[in-house]
């Protein structure tokens, strides 16, 4: 195996990566300029992996580019484990296999527990769930709006705790959880299935509000805006938009987990479009894994950032 170019560390974060693809002349056309990114991609990654050298020309350039600034780059607002999660979390809802392998491998060389993994897939799961329930009861925005106003206001007080547990079972115990818990029942949640209500807000309470799960809340709800960009959820982009922030999420937090679900999205398409060897995809993956482990590696005199 050909060494990896030191600069690959930048995906982890050990070095800083340049951004930005390999010159080319400013009136290149689609071919020339796909080489130029290619011959990028090999000095940055050590190598071409297959899906880029399948990809159309006419594309390559921008694809690079666009995963050289955002997804490789250590000094994103992101750090690389959740930007890693974040397309774990798209891909496994798109579904793309090839992505999910990826990120999956991404996430945990980027310092991600096996329970960190799952729930960022759980988060996205979730996402969709209530997506889907959002968008097919028609429930009404200006309501929505409203109700999860009220939300972030019973969010913000110290939770209390009247009387022993309440033990969620069916439709009648959950809304009463709901009501210790929010102060009301907000209207998608009183539009759900009464078989369904109990199950999902178990869901809702201990996994997407938690603060003490695996993931730290604003995390989650920047995986749950990515899911929710590009399912799309209007109703859902709102929300969690307005929760990442009540969470102390910035702008450019905000906009890159948009925009990691924006390349996952990509990269998926022309992936799964290009009828992607799987067996060489995942030799790919091991190869960058594996140069990006040995680099780490080396003594720390050895490692020279690139400015």
């Amino acid at each position: 195996m050909n060494r990896i170019h030191k600069t690959v560390l930048g995906l982890f974060a050990a070095v800083a990566l340049a951004t930005g693809v390999g010159p080319a002349r400013a009136d290149a056309g689609p071919k020339e300029a796909a080489e130029s990114a290619r011959a990028d991609i090999a000095k940055t990654l050590g190598f071409v992996p297959q899906f880029f050298q399948n990809m159309a020309d006419a594309a390559v350039s921008g694809a690079w580019g666009e995963m050289k600034g955002l997804q490789l780059n250590p000094n994103s607002a992101l750090p690389g484990k959740t930007k890693e999660l974040v397309g774990l979390a798209v891909a496994a809802q798109v579904p793309c296999q090839y992505c999910i392998y990826a990120h999956t491998e991404f996430a945990k060389l980027n310092g991600a527990t096996n329970a960190e993994i799952a729930e960022a897939v759980a988060v996205g799961a979730f996402a969709r769930q209530f997506s889907t329930y959002a968008n097919g009861l028609q429930i009404d925005a200006a309501t929505f709006r409203a109700d999860f106003a009220r939300m972030f206001e019973a969010f913000k007080k110290p939770a209390k705790q009247a009387g022993p547990a309440i033990a969620i079972v069916d439709a009648v115990s959950a809304r009463k959880d709901i009501e210790r818990t929010l102060g009301f029942v907000p209207a998608f949640l009183a539009k759900l299935p009464e078989t369904a209500l109990p199950g999902a807000w178990r869901e809702l309470k201990d996994l997407r509000v938690a603060t003490n799960s695996a993931l730290p809340c604003k995390v989650k709800a920047l995986i749950s805006l990515a899911v929710a960009s590009q399912t799309p959820s209007d109703l859902s982009i709102a929300f969690e938009t307005e929760f990442a922030k009540f969470k102390n999420a910035s702008e450019r937090e905000i906009a890159e987990a948009v925009g990691m679900a924006a390349i996952t999205r990509n990269l998926s398409t022309m992936l799964n479009g290009q009828q992607t060897d799987d067996r060489t995809f995942r030799a790919d993956i091991e190869r960058l894994v594996a140069g990006a482990k040995a680099a780490a590696a080396q003594p720390k005199a050895a490692v020279v950032s690139k400015k």
